[in-house]
């Protein structure tokens, strides 16, 4: 999985007051859980900007201006309701041999035979949660389509890897080929005809 550098300060004073002028600066707080203890630490807005806004899934390395350095994943984030301003993120460490749970973005690939016909493809899962060493975390979720006809859906179990576990129902549906609107007129026209050259006859 592809890996994002935050440089950022640790923070000795995490109270109300600092963590108000840390925003007035243009700085986010941050803690670093999954340690020995929480690290609080701070690093500029824009620094986050490839890794918030971005439909992909990324491990971070948190680099600090005291010589320490993390390997972590981000957990939450909390963002102004009407501004869209970060307000703090939660990051969780990594550890070569502990398992960690994140969201890997659904790639679909393929062509399917149903979307062919004029099927639609509804796309349910945009983001599946895995678990996994983190060496085993995926850029993406492959869910290959060529297989679905109209009316088919693609099921969880069939992207099961060795390399991670999915944290959701076997009947997790990711897609599904719909019948279009106009597929399903063309369906009805069609039986229709047929039913009057029958009587013709």
């Amino acid at each position: 999985m592809k890996s994002i550098t935050i440089k950022g300060s640790e923070r000795e004073s995490v109270g109300k007051v600092a963590t108000k002028a840390l925003r007035n600066a243009g700085a986010v707080p941050c803690v670093l859980y999954g340690g020995d203890q929480p690290v609080h630490f701070s690093a500029e807005e824009k620094a986050f900007k490839n890794l918030v806004y971005t439909p992909n899934a990324h491990t971070v390395v948190i680099e600090l201006d005291n010589g320490k350095s993390f390997n972590a994943v981000l957990q939450d984030i909390q963002v102004h309701p009407v501004t869209d301003k970060i307000l703090h993120i939660d990051f969780y460490q990594l550890f070569d041999n502990k398992e960690v749970t994140m969201e890997i973005p659904v790639r679909v690939v393929g062509t399917s035979p149903g979307v062919l016909l004029g099927g639609v493809l509804r796309l349910n899962q945009r983001k599946l949660k895995v678990k996994a060493l983190p060496a085993n975390l995926p850029d993406f979720i492959d869910a290959d389509i060529s297989s679905l006809e109209m009316g088919n859906k693609l099921y969880i179990t069939k992207l099961a890897s060795d390399n991670y576990k999915f944290l959701h129902p076997d009947n997790t549906v990711v897609c599904q080929v719909r019948i279009s609107r106009a597929a399903m007129k063309a369906a009805q026209e069609a039986a229709k005809a047929e039913k009057g050259g029958k009587k013709k006859k």
